[in-house]
């Protein structure tokens, strides 16, 4: 049996319906089991990285383990999953780690793949770049006004979906290999002004750019976010100006396929409405 952690996550639902179809008995471990939403066919039961001594009974049977990254909080749960004797872990980490200049966001992960490491559990971290999913964020002001306002319109990344990430862990959970790194991108380089403008030929809707002075857009981001995570993802930002992201290859090459940004507005289109 897998247990998935972050299970009502964005990440961790999909991890828990890809495993699902292939046919793995899926064991879930949430705060509040009654309103995972989870599907009928899904084991869910409570557990709480905060108080450790409730993820024993999460373990109970457990072989391979998705793990998302709770910082500061993974002692607990490592120790119960040694004592478990599972056999693999794929947690959910942050290409930050790679950069010359991890940062906040960086930093927080590479503690949580230490502790893992210093677990000895056999283990797989995927390393997810920028997340499509953070545009979600624009949605507000595309449905009041069709602007969307923020700095660096020139930046560009190679977002990735979040069924894609999903998509590599559970691949990682199938079919283990202790040690691996998988790096992940999406399939394109995009600037934040090209994504704008995919999102309104998506969704057949007028959505235009709108440059914003930095304090500005981080006057905005950090109503979302810690000030250090926004500190980073503006300094980010500010250095992708004028480049071609990197695309890499690893979630084409490790699952198939990958989803483009289009792709992604489509699936999301009632989260933009």
């Amino acid at each position: 049996m897998i247990l998935v952690t972050g299970a009502t996550g964005n990440v961790g639902r999909n991890v828990v319906h890809q495993l699902l179809e292939a046919g793995e008995k899926v064991r879930a471990v949430t705060r509040d089991p009654e309103k995972s939403g989870l599907p009928d066919d899904v084991e869910v039961i409570a557990g709480d990285f905060s108080r450790p001594e409730t993820l024993a009974e999460s373990l109970k049977g457990i072989d391979r383990a998705f793990l998302f990254p709770v910082f500061g909080q993974l002692g607990g749960f490592l120790d119960a999953a040694a004592a478990a004797d599972v056999e693999h872990i794929a947690m959910l980490s942050s290409s930050a780690i790679e950069f010359e200049n991890p940062g906040f966001i960086g930093q927080v992960h590479l503690e949580c793949e230490n502790a893992v490491t210093g677990s000895g559990i056999p283990r797989t971290f995927v390393r997810a770049g920028l997340f499509m999913l953070n545009d979600l964020a624009w949605s507000g002001q595309i449905n009041n006004g069709g602007v969307v306002r923020t700095a660096y319109g020139t930046a560009a990344a190679a977002p990735v979906d979040e069924r894609d990430i999903a998509a590599v862990a559970v691949a990682s959970l199938l079919s283990p290999e202790d040690g691996a790194v998988h790096s992940l991108t999406g399939p394109q380089s995009l600037t934040q002004i090209d994504r704008v403008r995919i999102i309104g030929e998506t969704l057949g809707r007028p959505v235009e750019f709108e440059e914003l002075p930095r304090e500005a857009a981080l006057g905005h981001l950090t109503q979302q976010m810690p000030p250090d995570a926004a500190e980073f993802l503006l300094d980010q930002l500010a250095s992708w100006q004028g480049i071609t992201a990197e695309v890499l290859p690893t979630v084409e090459q490790v699952t198939g396929r990958a989803h483009t940004y289009a792709e992604w507005v489509a699936h999301h289109a009632a989260d933009f409405s």
